[in-house]
């Protein structure tokens, strides 16, 4: 678990993070309202060097953010906080970007996790005192490496 004492924390767990990501990664976000699942994501945008302003995809759906620069990857932001289910996750056809960007899904948990054997659960809490906490769970090849440094 790690902890975050300022919404600054969060962001820089989020471009470490996006530092790290890949095409063909997905990663599911958790949390309730006001955890710092859209501040983990501008992080991650940051540290993927995408361009376009990071912001909620809440009713959009799903948001490209292009990488800034060649050899770049692609970030597609999801906010799954509408969908009914995973048959309408299913509809936004995914699993084709997962082939050429890193998917980051909001209210992702138990619904995205059929995209991909391989992905990073992350579940954000808010504390009392406004603290947040982070928990990385990754699931499939290579997570453990990938993430070692930030969970210790």
């Amino acid at each position: 678990m790690i902890t975050l004492d300022t919404p600054a924390d969060t962001h820089a767990l989020g471009v470490a993070l996006g530092g790290r990501l890949r095409a063909g990664d997905l990663v599911i976000l958790t949390g309730a309202l006001g955890a710092g699942k859209t501040a983990l994501t501008k992080g991650i945008a940051q540290g993927m060097g995408v361009t376009g302003l990071v912001a909620s995809p809440t009713f959009v759906l799903a948001r490209v953010h292009r990488p800034a620069g060649p050899g770049g990857t692609t970030l597609v932001h999801v906010d799954a906080y509408r969908l009914g289910g995973a048959v309408e996750l299913d509809d936004l056809d995914l699993d084709t970007d997962l082939t050429a960007a890193a998917v980051v899904i909001e209210w992702g948990e138990g619904v995205a996790e059929q995209l991909s054997d391989a992905r990073l659960t992350i579940e954000l809490t808010r504390l009392p005192d406004d603290r947040r906490t982070a928990v990385l769970t990754g699931t499939g090849d290579g997570w453990a490496d990938r993430l070692h440094d930030l969970v210790g």
